[in-house]
Parts: C-alpha cells; structure tokens; sequence
C-alpha cells in the first residue's frame, strides 16, 4: 500500500478542519473499511467510465485532442484509452479524463451534479501507473476521489453552477488530488498542501452553453492533470493555502452564490462510514443528467397511449427553476441546436427527439438526427414551466405534459431520475451499456476479458491487464 505515514514531529490536523480531515481519510484509507455493496458500485462506475471512453475514441473532439497534446509531448509514458499513444501523465489524464465525459454519457452524483468518475478514473489509472500500483490501491484511490469530491460538490448545493462553473471541473480537481496524493504517498501536511495548490488551478466556464463549445469536455480532463500538478508540487514541498475551502479567498467564496449556506458537516459528517458512492447515478442517455426524466416520461406516456407524433399539439415540461439556464435558455438553440452539445443539453430536444424515433442514444445526437425536421418541428411545440414538487437538487425531476389534437391533456411525472439508488439500473443493465459502448471500437472477446479485468481489480496484482487490454489500439 501508498505510505502516508505523517513526518517526525508533524501534527495530525493541520490547516483548516475540513482540508485536515480530509487528508487525514485519504491518508488512512483502506478497502477493507468499505462496504462490499459501495466496492462493487465503484467497479461498476469505473466500467461505465472506461466504456465511454472507449466509444469516445472515435469522436472528433477526441482526435483533437490527442494531436494537440501529442504535438506537446508525443513520447511519453503513460498510455491513454484505445489509442496507440503514449504521453506524459498529465496530459494522458487530460485526455482520458475527456474521452470518458465527452459524450455526457458518465455518471454523476446526483447531489453534488458532479461527473464524479470522470476525473476520479484518469487520476487513479494514470497516478497508478506512475507508482506501479495494485488494482486494489488503484481502486481505493478511485473511491477516495469519488467520495471526496461528491461531499466537497454536495455542500454548495448548487451555488456552482448558479455562480457560473462547471462544478465537475472545479470540485473533481479536489478529490482527484485526494487520490493521486493517496497512490503517491504523500504526508498529512504535503496532502494538505497540494489541496491548497489545486484551488488556484482548478475551474471551469459554462460560457460553453451559449454556443455549444467544446471546453465542457475537457474539464474532468483537465482536473485530473491539476491534481497530478499538485501532488507532485506538494510532495516536493511546496506550499498551498492551509485553508483552501472556507478561507476567505477559498474555493466557496469564491465559487458558489451563496457561501453563507455552506455547511462543513456535508464535507466531513460521517466521513469513511457513510458512503456517497452509493449516490452516484449511471445514465442511461447520453445527454445532460437534468434531461432524462423528461425522455423517460415523454416515452412513458407515448407507449401508454399509442399516440402519433402528427397527434401532438404542444408539450410543456416542469422543470425545477435553477435548472432552467442549463437546459430550458437559450430557446433559440435549444428548439434548434447547432450541434451535439446543444442537443445534449436540451430539455426541447431530447423530448422531441425521443418521442420522434422511440429511444435517445448515440445515433440522436449525429448530424442527421439535429437537423430532422420532424425532430425540430416538433421542438417549437415544446414549452417549459416551474415544477414547485421538483426534487432538485437531490433528484432531477421531470414533468411532461401533452396536449393533443383532439383536445385530449396527458401528464407523467418522474420524480426521481433513473440511473439513481431510488430508482437505479440494475447491474446487468450498466454491463450491457459498457458492452454497447465498447463494442463501437473492441471485439467481443476482448470486452468480455476488459469487463472481467475490471470488475475483479482488486485482485490484479498490478495494472499492466488493465492497460493492455483498455489503452491500445484494437
């Protein structure tokens, strides 16, 4: 195991309370404290993640990247998913990070509305690598990452992005270091320090939804590369800010709307006995996780009663109001995308589209699909409103209601989004997505030999497996 044994002399809470005990739980970590059930959902997140990034590989975002960062260092070390390419650990957990949310198909916790896996899963492969670390410890760091980051997003409650960031950009940097600090075997002050260093690092715009621009992508990416910055920089005994959380420049006043609200007891309350991984939700669309109880109760309501899309004569969705800027405004781009990104992002489309063609997934978001006319004409029949029985910010509830054209008035709610623990997708659902994703790129001998090797890593002696079988080209 990571050795993060404190120095001679070196007390055992430094700094504020928050950022101390934090790395004090990274310090300490163990699996065999962790619930079985939470091991298991954590082996199932990182499928999930490895299998979006695998589906990625073939997107033109994806590409980009990787010549932009091969043209900065092309002879690395660190290996980067489904690709022949190696680079330096950074920005090989740039790119990962980015192949696995660029498809907005990962997972996020549901409080915190933070892609939590898509920044812990880079940091733990690549922060892995570097220390030749077992599947079991790069696993644990997984966990730490994931739980840290849910907690440290979770106690804004919402203020991110009412504030303007991208909170999987800004708190996934948080509990990246976490992990890469664990693998790395930093002291309790170094895991303290590197949590100061990444607050002036990490951020992330939402400037992306006004023209659907590719930045969101990256964000996780990007948090993960800060995270090995960081480590890297506190290990070598740099200092950071000892209170980078509630100081007075620290990452709630400056990040969130509403600082005052913040409590420090959601952070570390029951720290190591209760487990936020348990909240992670996996998605079954891949668009923003605020849309999907609308296509869920838009089919809902087409298979109940056997409706045509010619007999619609308007819909209108309830959605909570601090969701509306994400989802609902722009109107003009969100009746009419420009791109993906919009698409994935719009409460308009995603409803149309799935009542259009039975089903929202990939093939939704191409270029076909967006300009559909029978899609986009059904979009300027969309309206939205306040739903005051929201369960947002602990589910993304959604209410569609449609009126059709012989006067008839047809409603359905889905109080709490599927993929959630209240209303989850069953294992074998999450394995058959990372099957239908990986099968964009892999064979099916070497899913099924992927699937295995993830879902028993804590038995992989190192992670050469993993790598060999998830980072080269088919």
């Amino acid at each position: 195991m990571p050795v993060n044994k404190p120095e001679p002399g070196e007390p055992s809470e430094i700094g504020e309370p928050v950022a101390a005990r934090l790395a004090e739980f990274a310090s300490a970590f163990t699996l065999d404290s962790v619930p079985e059930g939470v091991v298991q959902r954590a082996k199932l997140s990182l499928l999930d993640a490895f299998g979006i990034g695998l589906a990625a590989t073939t997107s033109d975002f994806g590409a980009c990247l990787a010549t932009a960062l091969a043209g900065l260092d092309a002879d690395g070390r660190c290996p980067v998913i489904g690709m022949d390419l190696k680079l330096s650990p950074r920005d090989a957990a740039h790119l990962n990070g980015t192949l696995i949310h660029g498809l907005d198909f990962d997972d996020t916790h549901t409080e915190s509305v933070v892609h939590t896996s898509a920044s812990a899963a880079p940091t733990a492969l690549v922060a892995g690598i570097m220390a030749d670390a077992s599947g079991r410890e790069m696993l644990s760091a997984f966990v730490i990452a994931s739980e840290c980051a849910s907690r440290i997003g979770a106690a804004a409650r919402g203020g991110f992005h009412d504030k303007g960031f991208h909170p999987t950009g800004v708190v996934g940097a948080f509990g990246a270091t976490l992990a890469a600090g664990y693998l790395g075997g930093l002291s309790l002050i170094q895991m303290t320090n590197a949590q100061g260093i990444v607050l002036s690092q990490a951020g992330g715009s939402m400037q992306f939804l006004d023209d659907g621009a590719w930045t969101k992508r990256n964000h996780p990416g990007w948090a993960s590369a800060c995270a090995l910055t960081a480590t890297a920089m506190a290990k070598a005994g740099f200092s950071g800010p000892a209170a980078p959380y509630f100081g007075r420049y620290g990452l709630y006043a400056l990040y969130t709307a509403d600082p005052d609200a913040v409590r420090a007891e959601t952070i570390i309350g029951d720290l190591g006995s209760r487990w936020e991984m348990s909240h992670v939700a996996f998605k079954p669309y891949p668009a923003c996780h605020l849309v999907h109880a609308f296509a869920d109760a838009a089919l809902r309501l087409k298979h109940e009663h056997r409706f045509s899309v010619d007999d619609i004569r308007a819909i209108r969705c309830l959605i909570h109001p601090s969701e509306v800027p994400l989802v609902c405004e722009p109107e003009s781009t969100k009746k009419k995308p420009q791109n993906a990104y919009d698409a994935q992002f719009s409460v308009h489309y995603i409803v149309s589209a799935a009542l259009v063609r039975d089903r929202f997934g990939l093939a939704e978001l191409s270029d076909d699909a967006i300009t559909d006319p029978e899609i986009l004409q059904l979009c300027g029949r969309v309206s939205y409103g306040p739903d005051p029985e929201s369960g947002y910010p602990d589910f993304f509830s959604g209410v569609v209601e449609i009126e059709l054209a012989n006067g008839t008035k047809l409603r359905h709610r889905e109080q709490h989004n599927r993929g959630t623990a209240e209303n989850p997708l069953s294992a074998d659902e999450i394995r058959a997505k990372f099957a239908g994703n990986a099968s964009t790129v892999l064979g099916q001998p070497r899913i099924q030999a992927l699937e295995q090797c993830i879902l028993n890593l804590e038995q992989e002696p190192n992670l050469h497996m993993l790598t060999r079988l998830l980072c080269s080209r088919p």
